[in-house]
């Protein structure tokens, strides 16, 4: 499959797994994928992400992904239901960090290993990857680009696509916004040989 990454696309991947190294992180997660995107620049992803204004706001961006991950990961809807359920997850995180300590339910306490050899993916991680090509494939695409991963993430359900329909970009938003840079000319990225 990874020969159908535009070199953008491989950037975005390669520099996941460079972010989940340096926060020693034990895998690559949704997380660092949508971190290494919004690091890119002059790409249809950054295009996009910058049309939307999430570009600008990429302080609100990275707070809300540590806040989900503050929360085990869990949704803002999951908290709701449970909520409904008279179980405050909020209070709950709290506990658990005033015995554990802060961020005790994240998951990504540092580990002293490197990930070498590509990184492991989280299986997430692994489906966004998967997904990119079935929305490349949907698209009418051969390669599978920058585009098609920020596609990929708004597709998924979790935190990470929560926090993109926080910020405007849903999945439709980001087609739109994508459609625009096509129209206006803006140079697309082929595939990689």
């Amino acid at each position: 499959m990874f020969e159908r990454f535009t070199e953008a696309a491989r950037t975005v991947v390669k520099a996941a797994v460079e972010r989940a190294e340096r926060a020693g992180a034990g895998s690559v997660t949704e997380e660092h994928l949508l971190l290494a995107l919004l690091d890119l620049e002059g790409t249809p992803s950054a295009a996009a992400l910058d049309r939307l204004g999430v570009a600008a706001r990429r302080d609100q961006v990275v707070a809300a992904l540590a806040e989900a991950a503050r929360r085990a990961g869990l949704t803002r809807a999951d908290a709701e239901a449970l909520a409904g359920l008279g179980i405050d997850v909020a209070e709950i995180v709290s506990r658990v960090e005033a015995v554990h300590g802060t961020g005790a339910l994240r998951g990504d306490r540092r580990v002293r290993r490197r990930l070498g050899g590509g990184g492991r993916l989280t299986t997430e991680a692994k489906g966004v990857l998967e997904r990119s090509l079935r929305v490349a494939l949907g698209r009418g695409d051969r390669y599978i680009g920058d585009e098609h991963l920020l596609l990929a993430l708004a597709a998924r359900p979790g935190p990470v696509a929560d926090v993109l329909a926080e910020q405007g970009a849903t999945y439709g938003a980001l087609e739109r916004a994508l459609a625009k840079g096509a129209e206006g000319g803006e140079p697309g990225e082929g595939a990689v040989a």
